[in-house]
C-alpha cells in the first residue's frame, strides 16, 4: 500500500536512485493558501549532507508543484508534488547487488517481488520520506487555519536523554536537541559511530498544541481508526522506527490508576499522562509522542550475510549514509503527525448534525 489517509489522502511514488520522489496528495479543500516557500524550508529541514551528523548525499530538493494549485491556492483537485534526485550514485551499490544488506528491508522486498533493486535500497529507501515531508507541509498549512501547531525534536541518542524539552532549541540545533545541556554529548555519540564506521539509535519526541493555547478537543475516529491508533501506524510506517509511545507509554504498565488519570476541574485537565488522548479521541490538551528509532543498518564493517543464491557471504558496504536515523526522521514523524491531524480535522466535520446544517441549511 502506497495511499496513507482517509479523507487526506497522502499517494507517495518512486525509489531512492530513480529518477525522483513524489507524491499526490488528495482531499485538500479549494481555496487554501499554498506557500511554496514554506514547502521549500520543510523539505530542506530533513535534507541531509549539511553536517557531519547526516548523511553526505547532497540533493537540492527541489519541490515541482505539478497539478492542484492556481495562484497561489489549492484549486480541490490532487495536488501533485515531484523531487528529481540529483545526486544519486549507484555504482556505490554494485558491490551488494547480489547479497542482501543485513538489518535492511533487502531480504525481504526480495522474498516478497522476487526483484533485486540494489541501488540504495529502492522503495524502502529513506529516501521517499522526502515526499512525506513535502505533502506534511501541505497539511500544516490546513492545521494553521484552525490553530494547530506540530513541532518536534531528538530526545535521545543512545542512552544520552534530554532533561528538558525546549523546542526553541531543537529549532535551532544541528541535530534537532531537544535540551542544550546534553546536545554536546549527543552529537559526540554521533561522531563516534560515524568515525567507527558505526551507527547509533535515538528517540524523537513529536507534540501537536494549539496555537493559543488547547488542541482542539473531539479529533478521532472511534473504533477502528482511532487517533493514537492512526498517530502509532503512521510513525511505525516510517524506516527504523521500532516503537511509538503515546503520553506515558510504557510507564503506565508500571503505576496505580491513581497516577495515571488526568483529573479535571473548570481549568481543564490538570495533568497529561494521556498524552492528548482519550478512547481513540483528542482531549484538547497537547499530543505528545516518542518515537523511538534504530540504529541505522546501513555501518561500514563487516559483516555475515547471504547472497541471493543462498550461500554465505560478507557484506562490504561502501556510499553515503545517515550515522543516526533519529535525527531527521524527528523532522519526518513531525510531518506524519500533521497528515494524521489534517485527515483527522476532516473526518470530524461530519460528526454531528449542527455542523452538516452550516453548510446546507
Amino acid at each position: 500500500m502506497n495511499t496513507f489517509g482517509e479523507r487526506f489522502r497522502l499517494t507517495t511514488f518512486g525509489e531512492s536512485h530513480g529518477s525522483g520522489i513524489g507524491c499526490v496528495i488528495d482531499g485538500v479543500p479549494a481555496g487554501l493558501r499554498i506557500d511554496e516557500n514554506f514547502i521549500a524550508l520543510e523539505v530542506d529541514r530533513r535534507r541531509g549532507g549539511k553536517n557531519v551528523y547526516s548523511t553526505g548525499r547532497k540533493e537540492a530538493d527541489e519541490v515541482e508543484i505539478l497539478s492542484g494549485v492556481f495562484e497561489g491556492f489549492s484549486t480541490g483537485t490532487p495536488i501533485a508534488l515531484l523531487i528529481r534526485n540529483a545526486d544519486a550514485r549507484s555504482k556505490d551499490y554494485e558491490s551488494i547487488k547480489s547479497i542482501f544488506r543485513p538489518g535492511h528491508a533487502d531480504w525481504t522486498y526480495y522474498q516478497k517481488y522476487g526483484i533485486r533493486d540494489y541501488r540504495g535500497g529502492g522503495r524502502s529507501s529513506a529516501r521517499e520520506t522526502v515526499a512525506r515531508v513535502a505533502g506534511g507541509a501541505i497539511a500544516k498549512m490546513l492545521l494553521d487555519e484552525v490553530g494547530i501547531i506540530c513541532e518536534s525534536g531528538i530526545y535521545a541518542i543512545g542512552g544520552v536523554k534530554a532533561k528538558i524539552l525546549d523546542f526553541e532549541n531543537a529549532a535551532q540545533s544541528e541535530i534537532f536537541a531537544l535540551d542544550k545541556e546534553v546536545e554536546e554529548e549527543q552529537k559526540a555519540l554521533i561522531k563516534q559511530a560515524r568515525n567507527s564506521h558505526n551507527s547509533v539509535g535515538g528517540v524523537g519526541i513529536v507534540r501537536a498544541r494549539g496555537k493559543k493555547g488547547n488542541m482542539i478537543a473531539g479529533l478521532g475516529e472511534p473504533m477502528y481508526y482511532k487517533l493514537d491508533g492512526a498517530i502509532s501506524a503512521a510513525m511505525m510506517g516510517l524506516n527504523g522506527v521500532k516503537a511509538v509511545e503515546i503520553g506515558e507509554g510504557m510507564r503506565a504498565s508500571e503505576v496505580f490508576g491513581s497516577q495515571n488519570n488526568d483529573l479535571m476541574d473548570k481549568g481543564g485537565f490538570l495533568s497529561n499522562h494521556s498524552g492528548g488522548v482519550l478512547g481513540g479521541i483528542s482531549n484538547g490538551n497537547e499530543i505528545v509522542i516518542k518515537v523511538y528509532f534504530k540504529p541505522t543498518p546501513s555501518i561500514f564493517l563487516e559483516q555475515k550475510t547471504l547472497d541471493i543464491n543462498g550461500e554465505n557471504a560478507i557484506c562490504r558496504l561502501k556510499g553515503r549514509h545517515d550515522p543516526c536515523i533519529a535525527v531527521r526522521g524527528s523532522v519526518v514523524c513531525e510531518s506524519m503527525l500533521a497528515l494524521v491531524l489534517a485527515d483527522m480535522l476532516l473526518l470530524h466535520l461530519s460528526a454531528k448534525m449542527e455542523n452538516i446544517k452550516k453548510i446546507y441549511g
